[in-house]
């Protein structure tokens, strides 16, 4: 799959002189040095403990769905004053994290559901 650079602007192909691509070795290399610390908007930032989200996500080792979703409620107060579009977004991961286990169970057979699986 070939990127577009126009797409996805902030993927890079090369890093401190190693080449990723091996379609192209006379790229630009990005350096360490260039990369600037983004600044985390407040909502992603808990207001007692000052956790961070995407910290909790990784410290749990959440899956991409799982952790957008937890990230997506995290912020949903704090971003918005009527949450329901993050709350939206948070169960539509979840629901495709659901959609993974149920397509593991089924190739795996295993994971066989009982009654404490209908929650």
């Amino acid at each position: 799959m070939t990127k577009n650079k126009d797409i996805y602007p902030y993927e890079f192909d090369c890093c401190d002189g190693v080449n990723y691509n091996d379609d192209d070795d006379n790229k630009e290399c990005l350096c360490k040095d260039d990369i600037v610390d983004i600044p985390i908007p407040d909502y992603y930032i808990g207001t007692t403990h000052k956790y961070e989200a995407r910290k909790v996500v990784e410290d749990f080792e959440l899956s991409y769905n799982l952790g957008t979703a937890v990230t997506y409620l995290l912020r949903a107060r704090r971003k918005h004053k009527c949450p329901v579009e993050c709350v939206t977004k948070a169960m539509a991961h979840l629901k495709f994290e659901l959609e993974i286990l149920e397509n593991n169970r089924a190739e795996n057979n295993c994971c066989s559901k009982t009654s404490n699986d209908e929650v």
